[in-house]
C-alpha cells in the first residue's frame, strides 16, 4: 500500500472541536499519571527497590532474575531498561490499535487501571521480594507508556491547529502541578515521619501514586468523548488489525520525510532534556556536595515552576509560534548547561536558581514539541504516530546517559560530563531549524496554524 498524501481522510464530525469540560477532562489525565513519574520513578522506587534487593541478595551481593545474576544495586536500572525495550515493541502497536478501536476511552481505561493497579500492588513489596517489585514496576511502566500514547492521540481530536499549542501546554502544566502536589505531600510525611519509619513511608508513598493515578483517571473517562476516526474501525480483531495497520503505517511514513526529520530532531534534543533531568541529582550531590535537604526541595521547586513554564511558553507560542518558541527553549537549555559547568561547590543559592531555570524551560519545551508533532500527523493516524513519538521519548534515552558516563570515565569530572550534553541541544536546534514546518504540515494534509 502506498500513501495517498493528496487525499487525506476527511475529518469526522466534531473532529478538532471540544467543550471546555472535555478539555479539562483531558488535562486531568496528565494530572493523574504524573504522580507515577514523580513519586514512583523519580523519588521513591529506585532507593526502596534497591534496599529490598539488598535484603534478598546472596553472600556475593547478587540478585537473580530471569536466569541472570547481577548486583542488587543494578536491579532498578536494569528493570527500567527492560521496560524501555519492551515499550519500543509495544507502543507503536498500541497506537495502531487505538486508531482502529471503536473507543479510545476504553483503551485509556484499560492501560491506566492496569498501571495504577500494579503500582498499588507495590504495597506487598516488603522483606526480600525484589522479584515481585521488579515485575510490578515492569507492568506499571509499560501500561504508563501505553496510556500516554492513547492520551496524546486525543489532542488533534479536541483542538484545531490554532488552539493546539495552548491546549497541550495547559495539559503539561496540569501534569507538573498534580505530580508535584502529591510529591510535596509525600516529602512532608518523610520529613516528619522519623528516620526509623522511612521504609514504610516510602512503600505507602508508592501506593499513594497508584491511588492518585486511578482516582483522577475517572475524570477524563467521564468527560472525554469518542469520535469516529478517519481511519475507520477494525473489521475483525482489533489486536490483529492493529498489527496490520502498523505495518502499513511504517511503509507509508516514507511519504512524509519531513515528519520523520522532525521526529529525529526531537529524538536528539529530548534525549538531552531527559539526561539533564536524570543526572541533575547526581551532579548536585557528587560534584557540588549537596544532600537531600537541598536536592529534594529543588526537585519540588522544578515541578511547580515547570507548571508556570509550560503556561508561559504556551503564551509565547501564541505570539511568536510554537516552532520559534521551542528553538528559543533549546537556546535556554544550552545556557543552563554552560551555567551548570561553572556552578561553585557547596553554594546552594546558584544551584537552586539554576533549578528554577530548568523548571521554566522544561514544561514548555516538551508541551510545545508535542503540539508541533501533532500537526505533522495525517488524520486518523494519531495513535500510531504518537506511539513512535513515545519511543523517541523513552526508547532512546540511553544516548545521553551513555555520553555522560563516557565523559566522566575519561576525565573523572562531572563538570565535563554535564557540559558534554550540550551537543544534543546544538544538534537538535540545527535539525529543528531545518524543518520547513508549514510545508511539513501541508504535506500530511493538515492546515498550518497562523503562527509557527
Amino acid at each position: 500500500m502506498t500513501a495517498d498524501v493528496s487525499a487525506p481522510p476527511a475529518p469526522a464530525e466534531g473532529y478538532g472541536e471540544s467543550t471546555k469540560r472535555e478539555r479539562v477532562g483531558w488535562y486531568f489525565y496528565d494530572w493523574a499519571n504524573s504522580a507515577f513519574s514523580t513519586t514512583v520513578v523519580t523519588a521513591f522506587l529506585g532507593p526502596y527497590l534497591t534496599a529490598i534487593a539488598e535484603n534478598g541478595a546472596d553472600a556475593a551481593g547478587d540478585v537473580h532474575l530471569l536466569g541472570m545474576s547481577f548486583k542488587a544495586g543494578s536491579l532498578f536500572a536494569y528493570t527500567t531498561s527492560l521496560s524501555v525495550l519492551l515499550q519500543v515493541l509495544l507502543l507503536p502497536v498500541v497506537g495502531a490499535i487505538a486508531d482502529r478501536a471503536a473507543s479510545k476511552k476504553i483503551w485509556l481505561a484499560i492501560f491506566a487501571y492496569i498501571g495504577a493497579g500494579a503500582t498499588c500492588g507495590l504495597v506487598f513489596l516488603t522483606g526480600d521480594r525484589y522479584q515481585l517489585g521488579a515485575g510490578l514496576f515492569l507492568v506499571a511502566n509499560l501500561a504508563f507508556g501505553a496510556s500516554i500514547v492513547v492520551y496524546n492521540s486525543f489532542l488533534p481530536q479536541i483542538a484545531d491547529e490554532n488552539e493546539r499549542d495552548g491546549v497541550s501546554s495547559r495539559g503539561w502544566a496540569f501534569g507538573y502541578l498534580g505530580g508535584g502536589l502529591l510529591l510535596l505531600l509525600n516529602v512532608i510525611v518523610v520529613l516528619i515521619g522519623g528516620e526509623e519509619n522511612q521504609g514504610e513511608i516510602a512503600r505507602w508513598s508508592l501506593v499513594s501514586a497508584g491511588l492518585w493515578w486511578a482516582g483522577f483517571t475517572t475524570l477524563p473517562l467521564l468527560w472525554l468523548r469518542d469520535r469516529p476516526s478517519p481511519a475507520g474501525t477494525a473489521r475483525g480483531s482489533v489486536l490483529i488489525d492493529g498489527f496490520k495497520q502498523l505495518g502499513h503505517t511504517l511503509k507509508e511514513m516514507r511519504a512524509f520525510p519531513l515528519t520523520l526529520f522532525f521526529l529525529g530532531a526531537f529524538l536528539i534534543y529530548n534525549d538531552g532534556i531527559q539526561t539533564v533531568i536524570a543526572m541533575a541529582g547526581t551532579y548536585g550531590s557528587k560534584q557540588l556536595g549537596f544532600d537531600n535537604t537541598v536536592l529534594m526541595p529543588t526537585i519540588l521547586m522544578v515541578q511547580f515552576l515547570a507548571f508556570a513554564g509550560a503556561m508561559l511558553l504556551g503564551r509565547l507560542a501564541k505570539t511568536f509560534g510554537a516552532w520559534k518558541t521551542v528553538l528559543g527553549s533549546l537556546v535556554g537549555w544550552t545556557g543552563i548547561l554552560v551555567a551548570a559547568f561553572f556552578l561553585p561547590y557547596g553554594q546552594a543559592v546558584p544551584f537552586v536558581i539554576l533549578g528554577g531555570a530548568i523548571g521554566i524551560v522544561l514544561g514548555g519545551s516538551q508541551a510545545l514539541s508535542r503540539s508541533l508533532f501533532s500537526q505533522l500527523i495525517p488524520r486518523g493516524k494519531e495513535g500510531e504516530y504518537f506511539g513512535l513519538y513515545e519511543i523517541s521519548d523513552k526508547g532512546t534515552s540511553w544516548l545521553g546517559p551513555l555520553l555522560f558516563g563516557l565523559a566522566y570515565d575519561l576525565t573523572g569530572s562531572y563538570r565535563v560530563a554535564i557540559i558534554s550534553l550540550i551537543v544534543f541541544f546544538v544538534a537538535g536546534f540545527i535539525m529543528l531549524m531545518m524543518v520547513p514546518m508549514a510545508r511539513a504540515i501541508s504535506a500530511v494534509g493538515n492546515t498550518p496554524p497562523e503562527k509557527l
